[in-house]
C-alpha cells in the first residue's frame, strides 16, 4: 500500500508541475505486416516508372505558368482519377508567367568564340540587339558583394564559382547565391548583365537555368548561365590577360500573373478521414528538358506509393493519405507558399508530410522532425527500410522545398534522403529527360515510401 501510495503521490506532483508525457499507442503487430508486405510488393511494381514515361511521353516539360503546365495538371487530375483515388480536386494558385524567347553569346575580343548559355529562369531582357562589354571576374557571390562598384559599372559580370559533387547535394547551397541574388548586385554596381557558371556538376556543355532572384530597388538586368566547358574556357581567356569582352543577347516576356493549380489526390482514412499524412512533390519543371529527374521522378513516386496502398493494404490505413502535386517550384515554390497559408489554421490536421524533390536516385537515409515519444514508429520504418539499403540520418529532417512550407508552420516531416551525387549533373538541363533514369531505382524509391507512407497513416498517435 505504501509503494501504490508513493506511486499515485509522484503521479500527482508530476501532474501538478505539467511534467507528465503522454503516452502514445503502440504500432500494431498487424501494421507492421502490412508496411512489410507493401515494402515487397512494391519492388515488384512499375507503376512510379509508367507514370514518369506518361508524363514526360505525353507533357514533356512544364515550365511554371505556360499552357504546358496546365497540361500536365490536366494529366494528374486525369491520372488521379484512372487510378481510383477516392478524392481528386485542385486548389488554385497564382503564379507569375514568364516566357524564354531567344538567348545567344559569344566571345567578341580578344578572340571569337561562341557561348552555350541559357537564360535564368525570370530573367530580364536585355536591350534589343543585346550588349557588347567588357568582362570582369569575380571567384564568387561574396567577392562580388565586396568589389569597388567603380570595378563593375558598365561591364558584364563573371561569377565562376564551381559546385562541389556531394551525395547529399550539400554543394548547392553555397553555390547557388550566385544564381540567386548575383543579378541584383551586380545590378546595384552599375553591371549591365550577368553571367554565371553553371550551378551543376556535370562536364557536358548543357547550361544549367533556374530561377534568379531580383531585389526590391535594384535595377533588372539580363541573367544567363554559361555551361561549365564555356566557364572554363571563358577561365582561360581571361587567364591570358588584357580586356575580354562579350556580347549577350537574351530575349524573354513577362505575361504576369495566371492561374494554375495545386493537384491533390487523396486516399481516405477508415477511421479518421480528416486527419492527414502528406505526400509532396512538384509538377512543374524547367523548359529545357522534359522534367524527368527534376521533379517528375517524385511525382511518379508519390502517386504510386498512395496507389500501392490502396490497392494492397488489407484495409484502408487509419488517416487520409493525401498527395500533393505543387504548382510552380521552379520559380520560387509558388504552389507550396499559397498552399501553407491556405491550410495553415488546419495545422493540427496535417500529421505528418515528406517530399520526393531530389531525383531519382535511391533512397540511402531517413531524418525526422517529431516529437520524443513518437521516435519509435520512426525507429520501426527504419528498421523495415534497412533491407532497402536505407539508414537511420544524423541531422533533422527539413521536409524538402515545398513541404517544408508546411514545416515551417509547424507541420512534423521526415525526409526520404536520396543519393544526389549525380543529380546535379542533369539538373535544370536539357539532360533532364527520361533516359537517365533507372526503374529498379524508382522501385526502391516506391518501397522506402510505402513504409513511411502505410505507418504514418495507420499509426494512431502523433508525430
Amino acid at each position: 500500500m505504501l509503494f501504490k501510495n508513493s506511486i499515485m503521490a509522484a503521479l500527482s506532483a508530476a501532474i501538478l508541475t505539467g511534467t507528465v508525457v503522454a503516452q502514445e499507442p503502440p504500432l500494431s503487430d498487424a501494421a507492421v505486416e502490412t508496411a512489410t508486405m507493401l515494402r515487397d510488393k512494391a519492388l515488384e511494381s512499375d507503376l512510379a516508372y509508367d507514370l514518369l514515361e506518361s508524363l514526360t511521353t505525353e507533357v514533356g516539360p512544364r515550365l511554371a505558368g505556360s499552357a504546358k503546365e496546365q497540361e500536365a495538371i490536366d494529366w494528374a487530375v486525369a491520372k488521379f482519377r484512372s487510378l481510383g483515388f477516392d478524392k481528386v480536386y485542385t486548389e488554385t494558385v497564382q503564379v507569375p508567367k514568364w516566357e524564354r524567347i531567344s538567348e545567344t553569346a559569344f566571345v567578341t575580343a580578344p578572340y571569337s568564340q561562341p557561348l552555350h548559355i541559357t537564360a535564368l529562369g525570370k530573367s530580364a531582357a536585355t536591350p534589343e540587339g543585346g550588349v557588347t562589354a567588357e568582362i570582369v571576374q569575380f571567384a564568387t557571390f561574396e567577392d562580388l558583394q565586396a568589389a569597388d562598384a567603380d570595378a563593375v559599372a558598365g561591364k558584364i559580370v563573371f561569377i565562376s564559382n564551381r559546385m562541389q559533387r556531394h551525395k547529399t547535394g550539400a554543394g548547392y547551397g553555397p553555390a547557388v547565391q550566385a544564381r540567386g541574388r548575383g543579378a541584383s548586385e551586380a545590378a546595384r554596381k552599375g553591371a549591365l548583365a550577368i553571367v554565371i557558371r553553371s550551378i551543376g556538376t556535370d562536364t557536358h556543355r548543357l547550361p544549367h537555368t533556374g530561377g534568379v532572384n531580383y531585389e526590391e530597388g535594384a535595377p533588372r538586368i539580363a541573367a544567363a548561365a554559361l555551361s561549365n566547358p564555356d566557364a572554363d574556357q571563358l577561365e582561360r581567356i581571361l587567364k591570358r590577360g588584357g580586356p575580354v569582352s562579350i556580347h549577350l543577347d537574351i530575349q524573354t516576356k513577362d505575361h504576369g500573373i495566371v492561374e494554375m493549380s495545386n493537384v491533390i489526390g487523396e486516399i481516405t482514412g477508415r477511421e479518421a478521414p480528416d486527419e492527414f499524412v502528406i505526400l509532396g512533390s512538384h509538377l512543374d519543371s524547367w523548359d529545357l528538358g522534359t522534367g524527368a529527374v527534376d521533379d517528375g521522378a517524385g511525382v511518379a513516386i508519390t502517386m504510386a506509393t498512395a496507389d500501392l496502398v490502396r490497392r494492397l493494404a488489407p484495409n484502408r490505413p487509419h488517416r487520409t493519405i493525401r498527395v500533393v502535386l505543387f504548382a510552380a517550384e521552379e520559380i520560387g515554390l509558388v504552389g507550396a507558399r499559397q498552399y501553407a497559408a491556405a491550410h495553415k489554421d488546419e495545422l493540427s490536421s496535417l500529421i505528418i508530410g515528406a517530399e520526393s524533390d531530389f531525383g531519382a536516385g535511391p533512397v540511402w537515409a531517413l531524418a525526422s522532425r517529431v516529437r520524443p515519444e513518437a521516435l519509435f514508429v520512426v525507429d520501426k520504418m527504419a528498421q523495415l527500410m534497412g533491407p532497402l539499403g536505407v539508414v537511420r540520418a544524423d541531422r533533422p529532417a527539413f521536409g524538402g522545398p515545398d513541404v517544408g512550407q508546411l514545416r515551417q508552420i509547424g507541420m512534423p516531416v521526415m525526409d526520404l534522403m536520396q543519393d544526389g551525387t549525380d543529380y546535379f549533373d542533369l539538373h535544370h538541363t536539357a539532360d533532364d529527360t527520361l533516359d537517365k533514369v533507372d526503374p529498379a531505382a524508382l522501385r526502391q524509391n516506391m518501397a522506402a515510401w510505402a513504409v513511411f507512407s502505410y505507418l504514418a497513416a495507420e499509426w494512431p498517435g502523433r508525430f
